[in-house]
């Protein structure tokens, strides 16, 4: 009877040691798009419609940021142009002739989400906006990235050249993230930016999630009438950082809470 149990005793020892413990539910969102990320691994935890072609709205300026970082020195002197000054849409409220340095430059473009200092920070690079540009695309290429394309560096709307998709977006932001630079400005909730000609200009950062989710580290808000409410958003938790993208959501920061507790509970074990 005993040499009987033995065998039986051990199937059930084996039997609880292989139980996987079953996913949480993943949640229900209103975003027409959406990508949830390992920001290290690159692995996908969610998704709808993740190669969808989109609207990105600012979430373009992560690509303008990694782009500029990758070519400019943060200390360098920005004298900024008439053209850029004029650009329309959200601003930093630059004026022709205003001197900054480039990287307070890019406290503008990612936490006001500037336009202005979109132009400023592409005719700085690359001498010219349609340059700047190139170089976007080129960068886009390198990437590997086929559903993207841009034709400015601020993500007014172009019905025929200038897109994203959820996908792509959570890629180029786990590349950005990777530069301490990108993540410092991101990761910044209020800011002075000090101007050599003037005053300093007080900043807030529009992705009100910084203030919102435990563990919150960015990165990007963007809305057009095109896009619709866009979000691009990161948290660390226990050394894992998660990216969240989400397209035409008009309940992006509910959702955005909603798909990072559940991504740390699949990653968690949980």
């Amino acid at each position: 009877m005993r040499r009987r149990l033995i065998p039986l005793i051990a199937i059930i020892v084996l039997l609880c040691q292989t139980v996987v413990l079953a996913a949480p539910p993943a949640p229900k969102v209103d975003a027409e798009a959406a990508v949830l990320m390992v920001a290290g691994t690159r692995r996908i935890l969610y998704a709808i419609n993740p190669d969808a072609i989109m609207y990105p709205a600012s979430t373009t300026k992560i690509m303008t940021a990694l782009v500029a970082l990758e070519r400019g020195k943060p200390d360098s002197l920005v004298t900024v142009s008439g053209r850029a000054a004029s650009c329309e849409g959200s601003s930093l409220e630059l004026r022709a002739g205003d001197r900054l340095s480039f990287r307070d430059l890019l406290y503008g473009l990612m936490l006001v989400s500037g336009n202005d200092a979109a132009e400023a920070v592409a005719e700085h690079i690359a001498g010219s906006v349609p340059a700047f540009v190139d170089l976007m695309n080129a960068r886009i290429q390198q990437m590997g990235l086929i559903n993207t394309h841009f034709a400015n560096p601020h993500g007014l709307p172009d019905p025929n050249n200038h897109y994203s998709s959820a996908k792509d977006l959570a890629l180029i932001t786990a590349q950005a993230l990777h530069n301490p630079e990108f993540a410092r400005i991101v990761a910044t909730r209020d800011y002075a930016v000090p101007f050599k000609n003037r005053g300093p200009v007080r900043i807030s950062n529009t992705n009100k999630f910084l203030k919102s989710y435990p563990g919150a580290s960015g990165v990007k808000t963007g809305y057009t009438q095109a896009a619709g409410d866009c979000l691009v958003a990161s948290a660390r938790r226990g050394g894992v950082q998660l990216i969240v993208v989400l397209l035409n959501d008009d309940e992006r920061w509910g959702d955005a809470a909603k798909l990072l507790d559940y991504g740390f509970s699949v990653v968690s074990g949980r």
